[in-house]
């Protein structure tokens, strides 16, 4: 059975806390969409309160409005458009990185084997063992 990467990415804060992650980006495009929070809370069926919610939280954690009332509506501040775009750039790059590592590390099928059945299996587990020791912060 091939396999598949998947991947998720988000921006917490230093407390922790997540800023924006892929809930909060559709919020944001559907304000920037629709040009009003409660027309975005509809197209994403979510209460009004909760979407309003989510941003007052991402704001109070980023120290910056991401949207503005306007006489029409709602739209985003110049920092709430740049932090989507950011965002959205992120995402985009991380997960070309994931698909191009995911192709040479899983034979560009999905599947495993690649180096498992060959000699160099004592070598993979050398490999894996130093990312383990490297991610757990371990001198070698």
């Amino acid at each position: 059975m091939p396999l598949r990467v998947r991947s998720k990415i988000w921006i917490e804060n230093d407390k922790g806390k997540l800023v924006i992650g892929t809930g909060r980006l559709r919020i944001l495009e559907a304000i920037l969409e629709e040009g009003s929070m409660n027309k975005a809370a509809r197209k994403l069926k979510q209460p009004f309160r909760a979407v309003w919610g989510k941003i007052r939280a991402t704001e109070e954690r980023c120290g910056f409005k991401l949207v503005e009332r306007t006489s029409e509506g709602s739209k985003l501040t110049e920092e709430g458009l740049e932090l989507l775009w950011s965002y959205m750039r992120l995402k985009h790059r991380c997960e070309k990185f994931a698909d191009l590592q995911f192709l040479e590390l899983f034979d560009g099928e999905g599947k495993l084997g690649r180096y498992v059945r060959t000699e160099k299996s004592s070598l993979l587990a050398e490999s894996v063992r130093a990312v383990r020791d490297e991610r757990e912060g371990k001198p070698r």
